[in-house]
């Protein structure tokens, strides 16, 4: 019965049929948040439905992401998938097992657009060989911090290494009454198994040397990783880091409040909207200086002929110049066009926000997660570890037992 209406809702948002044989209308499916960065993409795509005569497309809101797989897998299975789908770059193996998308580096070869493409954002959207999908944004992580809690604790450079963000934190841990319960602490950590600790922790993982793949396999239990893991404990066994509540490591209510002076998030961030003082820096090095590519991007779907090759010209407008200008300036995500990052306009929109230099700078040693099919799982299996080791048990023990778990799914 469930799979029966899902399939009803489905079909009915898929695109119109063409009402004549000049315009193809196309669907296009999203998650795009919050709201006014929904507003900025309707405008786009009506601009775009306004200067093409011969396509027409539809850009609907599905949902949060992680809701929309269910959805989005059931419209695969029975064939009445979107024309174009929006989602993040980790879940394109499942869909090349699926059969469900398709390549596109045949058709970006062939454009002259493709110089102005970030290179490091295509090698993070290609698998086997085949680039599977085009950016739609970059970003990255950086680190938040309050400029007065700062000069408070007498604290005039940030933090270049991690053994610098463990001395800075601890100065930054203040109780006041001498209950043992600060009232400030110097850093927020993200608790819970979800994607959002994982992606907050890959940055460290990089930066420590570790890894999550070894040929083609997953490797969590390896040294790099376990070093990354034992300094997140760290700063909790030091009493200068807090756990936010459970899943919720991107709410910012503590940090806005002075509980926290460092927080983990990228220029999206509700922060640069507030009236709090507020500046970034990079993530501090260990081994090497990192961090991780938050990347959102488009999926040409299987469908009809007619179909793809409409899309595809909607596809071509997303990557121009014009559409990322507009869209990076009107949402604080990061361009994917090289012209765009050096355009008047951007430059004038960062001049007026130095923060956002950080990010753009971070783009030369940023990261991608990995994009094999099964990702879900080892983050899942991941975000267990992360989980265990902040509630205490040894990095480890926490990394070994993940390490088991997949070894069973994979048939090790």
């Amino acid at each position: 019965m469930i799979l029966s209406v899902s399939l009803i809702f489905l079909s009915s948002c898929q695109a119109k049929e063409s009402q004549n044989n000049q315009v193809t209308h196309i669907t296009l499916w999203h998650g795009i948040n919050p709201p006014v960065n929904r507003d900025v993409f309707q405008k786009l795509v009506d601009k775009f439905n306004q200067t093409h005569v011969d396509v027409q497309v539809e850009s609907i809101y599905a949902g949060q992401l992680d809701q929309q797989l269910p959805k989005i897998l059931t419209a695969v299975v029975a064939q009445v998938p979107p024309d174009i789908l929006s989602f993040y770059p980790q879940v394109t193996g499942q869909f090349v097992e699926l059969g469900a998308i398709v390549p596109l580096e045949y058709w970006l070869d062939k454009l002259s657009l493709k110089s102005e493409i970030s290179p490091n954002l295509l090698e993070e959207l290609t698998l086997n060989g085949h680039l599977w999908s085009i950016p739609l944004y970059t970003s990255n992580i950086g680190i938040f911090f309050r400029p007065t809690l700062f000069q408070a604790a007498g604290i005039t450079n940030t933090p270049k290494t991690w053994q610098e963000l463990r001395e800075v934190a601890k100065k930054l841990t203040v109780d006041r009454n001498g209950d043992n319960q600060p009232e400030q602490y110097g850093m927020l950590l993200p608790m819970g198994k979800g994607e959002w600790t994982v992606f907050s922790w890959f940055p460290f993982l990089f930066s420590g040397g570790g890894e999550v793949i070894r040929n083609g396999l997953p490797n969590l239990n390896n040294p790099g990783a376990i070093h990354a893991l034992q300094f997140w404990q760290d700063l909790l066994k030091d009493g200068s880091a807090i756990l936010s509540p459970p899943e919720r490591g991107y709410e910012e209510d503590a940090f806005l409040q002075g509980r926290v002076a460092m927080q983990i998030t990228g220029p999206w961030t509700y922060i640069t909207k507030s009236k709090t003082d507020y500046q970034v820096f990079p993530i501090p090095s260990d081994v090497d200086q990192a961090t991780v590519t938050g990347t959102g991007n488009f999926y040409l779907m299987k469908t009809t002929p007619e179909k793809k090759k409409a899309a595809l010209q909607f596809l071509e407008y997303v990557l121009s110049e014009e559409f990322q200008t507009e869209w990076a300036i009107g949402t604080g995500f990061l361009p994917v066009n090289l012209k765009t990052a050096q355009s008047t306009a951007y430059q004038q929109y960062i001049n007026q926000r130095p923060w956002m230099k950080v990010f753009l700078e971070q783009m030369g040693v940023a990261r991608a997660r990995p994009t094999l099919a099964g990702y879900n799982r080892l983050s899942e299996s991941l975000g267990r570890a992360i989980e265990a080791s902040l509630m205490g048990e040894s990095p480890q023990a926490a990394l070994k037992k993940a390490q088991e778990r997949l070894d069973l799914i994979w048939g090790k």
